[in-house]
């Protein structure tokens, strides 16, 4: 066969894949446009989006800073974490099964790992190390120096787990999960429970402990500043309801559990605490009224409301100064500008 006469035969195919990529554009830009929903970053300082509900949220306010949107165009944007040392945010595009990653200094939205399990929640040990939650396995991983993948945990009593959904590390070594019995749930790969809803710490030798199973529907969890409470999200229950316990027997058990707020209607998921003890926390409920992000003190007063047009899943504090505030809401990543600093460094 000739030269000229391959170049005839192949250009069918080239022009194939040619139409192919112009249509998956086309496609990819659509889903970006339809996720926007009409949302356009403020025009007006301070921004209208930042509602102060008490005079104690002042000290935390940057009357100049705007919302922003980061990235659009994600199927179900979850567990937020900061990696400094990258300078970028990695968090779960759970249902895209992704985990992606926003670089800070050039600000392209990249894929980390694809597939993921279906992963949800994230954050790092003391090492630094990524550590994150996985449906699809019903196990918790962390992602080495090297980057292989290292099983943390996956069953406890012989059963696996159900689907671990939040994830925090405490300074002590330890790993705190919680594994709601959520499923099945084929959008997200949630099998079928074998096991009560548990929040779940992992000692630095590697046992797999049950601290609590008396919340129905474990979710979002963080500690205060100096860990000596730990707050959780009980996503079963008519109204949602933020729990809180104390950690004692130096962090190996939860003591004196108490409802530190009933959320009426919103739906408060994932959270951080910031340096002073108060609650950042995902809220929503497909209105917008509700979706955003609602600031708490430690007492559990209601001092701010960030909204967004999206429910907010989850949030972490980020930036070289650790007062970025980023929300990962639904479709999208949005992120503030804050006086806040994260209580920890993820």
């Amino acid at each position: 066969m000739k030269q000229d006469d391959i170049g005839r035969h192949r250009q069918p195919e080239a022009s194939r894949r040619t139409l192919l990529a112009g249509m998956g554009a086309v496609a990819l830009a659509a889903s970006a446009g339809a996720a926007q929903g009409g949302w356009e970053p403020s025009t007006r300082i301070p921004d209208p989006a930042v509602k102060i509900l008490d005079p104690a949220f002042r000290k935390y306010w940057v009357s100049s800073a705007t919302v922003e949107r980061l990235a659009t165009g994600l199927r179900w944007a979850e567990g937020p974490v900061w990696m400094g040392d990258w300078r970028c945010l990695l968090f779960s595009d759970v249902t895209g099964d992704a985990i992606m990653r926003w670089d800070e200094i050039t600000g392209r939205l990249t894929a980390y790992r694809k597939p993921a399990n279906f992963s949800n929640g994230n954050t790092r040990d003391r090492s630094g190390r990524l550590v994150t939650c996985e449906h699809l396995t019903r196990r918790v991983v962390r992602t080495e120096l090297d980057g292989t993948i290292t099983v943390v945990a996956d069953k406890f009593d012989g059963k696996p787990f159900n689907s671990p959904n939040d994830i925090v590390s405490r300074s002590d070594g330890s790993i705190w999960f919680t594994d709601p019995a959520f499923g099945p749930n084929p959008s997200e790969r949630m099998a079928r429970p074998e096991l009560p809803h548990t929040v779940y710490r992992v000692a630095p030798d590697g046992r797999v402990s049950a601290m609590t199973t008396e919340i129905v529907g474990p979710n979002g969890l963080c500690f205060s500043p100096d860990e000596s409470k730990l707050y959780v999200v009980e996503a079963r229950t008519s109204p949602r309801k933020m729990r809180v316990f104390d950690v004692v027997d130096n962090g190996t058990k939860l003591a004196n559990a108490r409802v530190l707020f009933e959320a009426g209607d919103g739906t408060p998921d994932g959270m951080r605490c910031d340096a002073d003890g108060n609650l950042w926390c995902g809220w929503g409920q497909g209105s917008d009224e509700l979706d955003g992000v609602r600031v708490f003190t430690p007492e559990g007063k209601a001092i701010a409301h960030i909204s967004l047009p999206e429910r907010c899943a989850n949030v972490c504090f980020g930036g070289i100064n650790h007062d970025r505030l980023f929300m990962t809401s639904s479709h999208s990543v949005y992120s503030l500008m804050t006086n806040a600093r994260g209580a920890t460094l993820w």
